[in-house]
């Protein structure tokens, strides 16, 4: 147990019955923010909050403090973990649509062994990541972007209520060309739009080497509509509905993405 954020509930509703329990908060060595090289490095028990407040994340990686910004209520944001979310594996958690999107490697280890996995292949399903029952997620490793104010990143996300879980997220990192004409890098990643977060990569290729513009963003919408699997749902709309949100929100993280990068006219 990390934060208890997702666990307590689970175990009041009679979802998990978990035979013992061993809280992991004491290990102080796995709550951290620290550049290494040309990434920035998080622990697993780092806060939600911290995350939020952090002034390194602020100047690196800008998509990460207002990803932590959206998460639940100011409680589950002061005691929730970035582990403890992305091991929960909810299709619709929004750190795993930004780990998507900024291609972060996650380390696990064992005892024996420590090992390293890419973002597109951490969730395997529904509430199911790839750390296996052995293993402790120790770190997210995130790639710094190219410096000079032509990256950005935008969180996006359509939910219900405040704090409620989303209907749909959308996190968008870009790097722009020098000139500010181009989309040199693009990553998407997607919440509550398949059985786990996923990859925009149609929509992506729909930008990549494209010039900076309204048609190429209207684009990447339209593309955005088949990389999701949405399911109907009785609470938060039917598949139909939530294509349609992804494409409009897709585009509303895409522009306010660029404008931060520096680009003009979109």
């Amino acid at each position: 147990m990390a934060g208890g954020q997702s666990l307590i509930p689970l175990m009041k509703f009679r979802l998990a019955a978990p035979k013992y329990l061993v809280d992991i908060n004491g290990v102080s060595s796995l709550d951290y923010i620290r550049e290494t090289g040309n990434f920035l490095a998080i622990g697993t028990l780092t806060r939600h909050h911290t995350i939020e407040r952090s002034e390194l994340i602020r100047q690196k990686l800008g998509l990460f403090a207002e990803t932590a910004s959206w998460i639940g209520d100011p409680q589950v944001r002061n005691n929730g973990t970035i582990g403890g979310s992305l091991v929960h594996s909810d299709p619709a958690g929004d750190w795993g649509s930004s780990i998507i999107a900024t291609r972060a490697l996650l380390k696990v280890k064992n005892k024996k062994k420590e090992r390293t996995l890419d973002s597109d292949h951490f969730f395997s399903d529904t509430f199911t990541s790839e750390v296996a029952p052995d293993e402790l997620l120790t770190e997210i490793r995130v790639p710094i972007p190219p410096d000079g104010g032509r990256s950005a990143g935008a969180y996006e996300k359509l939910e219900r209520k405040a704090g409620d879980f989303a209907t749909v997220g959308v996190a968008v990192q870009l790097t722009l060309s020098r000139d500010r004409r181009t989309f040199e890098q693009v990553g998407i990643g997607f919440a509550s739009l398949g059985p786990t977060n996923l990859r925009g990569k149609k929509a992506e290729e729909a930008l990549v080497g494209k010039s900076v513009s309204t048609s190429s963003i209207e684009d990447a919408g339209l593309a955005a509509i088949e990389d999701v699997n949405p399911s109907n749902d009785a609470l938060r709309g039917s598949a139909e509905y939530k294509r349609a949100m992804a494409r409009v929100f897709l585009k509303r993280a895409l522009k306010r993405a660029v404008t931060s990068a520096g680009a003009t006219g979109v």
